[in-house]
């Protein structure tokens, strides 16, 4: 009965796993010609697994019940949340990638394989209940991501970011298993409830220390946190533009979602142990992503800072430890999910009349006038991951600051409102090349009919109109926080 409470549990995974099974069958035979269809049915599959996710969310399960194979997986609300987000990401990678490849003429049947085997590892991940668990589910994902990196063979910069993205991983993964060693030796065992049970909520041995900061330092790589930051401005400018979006996305939710469910679960009870790595990472992401971002003249390196930049603010929201805390830091990132997939679609839409990408933030010179409906995206982009209301944008920042004051962060909070401005700094530059500078005429080409659609949908989603999701998200985003901390 227990096995097939499992089985039950687990439906998204599975049919996820008999999806690219299948698939591959239908990839080997029908060779590349078959990648369009093949990424249709992949689609498919992710709405489907979402849809066996949803009800979970809804009615906001959380407890012993979630608990399947042994406890080893944990399916709750928070898990249900973080899986929705991911494929959000995935299906948007899928949908982007067919008209850009085929400019290449380097689509393949592999990507939608990739994706969906990504998706897997990352579904795994957030729903861990166990350190073995976690670190299967981390490298399944990783192992399909550093493919995507170097997906277009033909270009050097895909190759190099796929190499670095694969040498830096494999450090990552292999401080992360000492840390697990380091965990298990001191506790005895692997299990997150163990674990926190093991550790109590008293003094931390120095044995158990050292294993929490190897395993955070892993964690740290994996969401491009200062100082373990090194790898994401290459990895972004290297690797295609929808295989970007997909680093930019889902894979940052599955990574940061881990984090959570190791930090407020497993050390749950030790938070005067972890909190200071995760301020410290926070005013060092918030940092060292807006001052790396001012001299850059490459929008996906540009980018790529606003990612660590933005992964600092998130950390607010985890330093805090509460229901409140965790909340913010989910609404935040489903907003940085909406606000990274404009972002890219505008960077697939530049491009110049032989359709290489355009990549140079002063090639956009005056694209407000020779493709006015794209500029007023990125500014909308721009604005908001700046935090300047109304947009929606501003909310996301409000949340999180608000969740530091009341768990008695007061400094942070403020130093990271005071870090906001130097971040606006670089996104006010991008908007000034695009409405104040003379005009290139670089970026031509017909717009994609998909990309328009995901155009028009983010910045709706971005504009003053999303206020009006702010109930509904919180309302969801509580349900999620709660199920992460029922036990306390």
């Amino acid at each position: 009965m227990d096995f097939i409470h499992s089985l039950v549990a687990v439906s998204a995974e599975e049919l996820i796993s008999t999806a690219v099974l299948v698939l591959l069958l239908v990839a080997a035979w029908g060779g590349d010609k078959a990648s369009r269809a093949i990424s249709i049915a992949a689609f498919a599959v992710l709405v489907g697994a979402a849809a066996l996710a949803l009800p979970v969310l809804c009615t906001g399960q959380s407890g012993a019940a979630t608990l399947a194979f042994g406890g080893h997986v944990k399916l709750d609300a928070f898990a249900a949340f973080a899986k929705l987000l991911i494929y959000v990401g995935a299906g948007v990678a899928l949908v982007i990638a067919p008209a850009y490849f085929d400019r290449f003429k380097a689509m393949r049947a592999e990507f939608p394989l990739l994706v969906l085997l990504a998706a897997l590892g990352m579904g795994i991940m957030v729903s861990a209940n166990d350190l073995l668990t976690l670190y299967i589910g981390l490298e399944l994902n990783s192992l399909a991501a550093y493919v995507l990196a170097a997906f277009l063979r033909a270009d050097g910069r895909s190759a190099e970011a796929g190499l670095k993205y694969f040498v830096l991983g494999s450090l990552a993964s292999g401080i992360l298993l000492y840390g697990i060693s380091l965990t298990y030796g001191f506790t005895g065992t692997t299990s997150f409830d163990g674990i926190r049970v093991a550790l109590g909520s008293g003094a931390l041995s120095i044995g158990a220390t050292f294993g929490l900061v190897f395993v955070m330092a892993g964690l740290a790589f994996k969401i491009s946190a200062a100082p373990f930051h090194m790898w994401t401005p290459d990895v972004y400018e290297g690797a295609p533009a929808p295989v970007t979006a997909f680093f930019a996305t889902a894979p940052k939710v599955a990574a940061l979602a881990l984090l959570m469910r190791v930090t407020l679960d497993a050390f749950g009870g030790q938070p005067g142990a972890w909190q200071q790595i995760v301020i410290m990472a926070a005013l060092l992401s918030i940092v060292i992503g807006a001052l790396g971002a001012i001299g850059q003249d490459n929008i996906k390196r540009l980018l790529a800072y606003s990612s660590i930049n933005n992964v600092g603010f998130m950390l607010i929201g985890l330093a805090a430890g509460t229901v409140a805390g965790a909340q913010a830091m989910l609404v935040y990132l489903v907003i940085y999910v909406v606000s990274s997939v404009a972002a890219f679609v505008v960077v697939l839409e530049l491009r110049d009349e032989a359709g290489n990408p355009v990549e140079s933030i002063a090639a956009l010179g005056g694209l407000s006038r020779t493709r006015p409906g794209l500029a007023a995206v990125l500014a909308i982009v721009m604005f908001s991951l700046a935090g300047i209301p109304p947009l929606f944008g501003f909310w996301a920042k409000f949340v999180v600051f608000q969740a530091a004051v009341q768990a008695h962060l007061v400094v942070l909070a403020a130093i990271g409102i005071a870090a906001s401005v130097i971040g606006a700094f670089y996104y006010l530059k991008v908007v000034k090349v695009l409405y104040f500078d003379d005009a290139t005429d670089t970026v031509r080409g017909t717009p994609d009919t998909a990309n328009t659609v995901l155009l028009f949908g983010s910045a709706v989603f971005l504009s003053p109109l999303g206020y009006l999701l702010t109930l509904d998200l919180g309302r969801f985003a509580g349900k999620a926080a709660s199920a992460l901390l029922h036990f306390a």
